[in-house]
């Protein structure tokens, strides 16, 4: 089996090849990047390092030739119409191409009603790929938990977590475990159904009282729950013009469209997902 992993040498895309490599031969991976020079750390391994522009449908279609799975990670962008762009590039490429099967990332966002900023193109994904005629499936990721850790000390001098969720719930999962299962699912034919939607979570979801109370035990200073307004979060957090984007994000978890709950996590991995107070223990203390 072929693979080619596209954004290797990003957060998510870097995990995946790590773990991919764990469990096929590193000669049967291509790391799709768009800077070669920066992967050569992938290229020590073994693996095969190819360019691609996502933008420019030739270097999408060489570097797919071959393939028999492709693990499509989208590139960082704050705009729906950006990545469903990306997204038609990707599927024409593969399709020209004859790849054997795309394993796609999606999110929970992804509802008809849900006003985060990239849920269009989180709902566009599953259904463009179903009339692709090509073979997919797709792992959808929870909250990534591994942000709180660089947070916390933000949020022990604030005293209080402040995201606009009203009385709502959000749900985590953490990158090395996205990424395992994303590997898993790849290296593994039984796993890798056309048309199959898995949802990555922790076993359980958190109002913000509660994720405060773990925040708390974990920084062993006290933490509350005192939410700012979506505007004044966005004015906030608003480096890199994220600010909107981030907001948008919790207006969909106060409307509780972020608390979805899956046991797939311990269906692909035979064991469940690293729980909150667990990972951030280990992280934060490091």
């Amino acid at each position: 089996m072929n693979y080619l992993i596209t954004g290797a040498t990003g957060h998510l895309g870097g995990q995946i090849f790590n773990e991919l490599i764990k469990l096929v031969p590193s000669t049967d991976v291509t790391a799709g990047v768009h800077t070669v020079s920066k992967a050569q750390h992938i290229a020590d391994t073994g693996a095969n390092v190819v360019p691609i522009d996502f933008m420019k449908e030739e270097t999408l279609v060489n570097a797919f030739t071959k393939k028999d799975v492709l693990i499509y990670v989208p590139s960082k962008s704050h705009d729906s119409f950006s990545r469903v762009s990306e997204l038609e590039n990707v599927i024409q490429a593969a399709q020209k191409a004859e790849v054997g099967h795309i394993l796609a990332m999606g999110f929970i966002a992804d509802q008809a009603n849900n006003p985060f900023d990239l849920s269009a193109f989180y709902g566009y994904l599953p259904r463009r790929l179903a009339s692709s005629g090509l073979s997919y499936t797709i792992v959808k990721n929870a909250l990534y938990a591994d942000p709180l850790v660089p947070y916390l000390p933000e949020l022990i001098e604030r005293k209080n977590v402040i995201y606009p969720m009203k009385d709502q719930a959000l749900s985590f999962i953490s990158l090395a475990d996205s990424s395992k299962a994303f590997a898993k699912v790849a290296a593994t034919k039984s796993l890798l159904v056309d048309g199959k939607i898995y949802t990555l979570t922790q076993e359980r979801n958190y109002t913000m009282p509660q994720l405060a109370e773990v925040l708390t035990e974990v920084a062993h200073s006290p933490i509350g729950y005192q939410p700012v307004s979506l505007t004044e979060f966005a004015e906030i957090y608003n480096e890199g013009n994220e600010g909107h984007m981030l907001s948008s994000m919790y207006d969909a978890g106060g409307k509780g469209l972020l608390n979805e709950i899956s046991s797939d996590y311990q269906l692909i991995m035979g064991h469940p997902a690293t729980p909150l107070k667990e990972f951030l223990v280990e992280n934060y203390n490091k």
